[in-house]
């Protein structure tokens, strides 16, 4: 994925592109056009942006498969909470050594 757009855009203008989508897709010959009028009128850049942000409103919503915002959150938690173990345990195992081998040394 190319760049992040919760970076660029905030949560609000997010929700208000995606209501505003739902609101006039009736008006407008196919999904594509409904989404390259509210990117144009919101000054987002693509109406693939739009396009990515009302796909996880769906699956956040259960209307469509995939992985809701809220378990993406978690599994980016876990992931980061998994690292920082690891990088613990490599200490620990490296201090433990550390010690074992002064225990070794016959006394000075």
């Amino acid at each position: 994925m190319s760049g992040n757009t919760s970076k660029r855009y905030p949560a609000e203008l997010k929700a208000r592109a995606v209501r505003m989508y739902a609101e006039i897709r009736p008006d407008h010959e196919s999904d594509w056009a409904a989404m390259q009028k509210v990117a144009q009128l919101l000054g987002i850049t693509t109406a693939e942006t739009l396009r990515k942000w009302i796909r996880q409103v769906e699956v956040d919503q259960g209307a469509r498969p995939g992985v809701t915002s809220e378990e993406s959150a978690e599994i980016k938690r876990l992931r980061r909470e998994n690292a920082e173990l690891r990088r613990a345990n490599g200490i620990l195992k490296a201090a433990s050594a550390f010690f074992a081998a002064e225990l070794d040394r016959p006394g000075q």
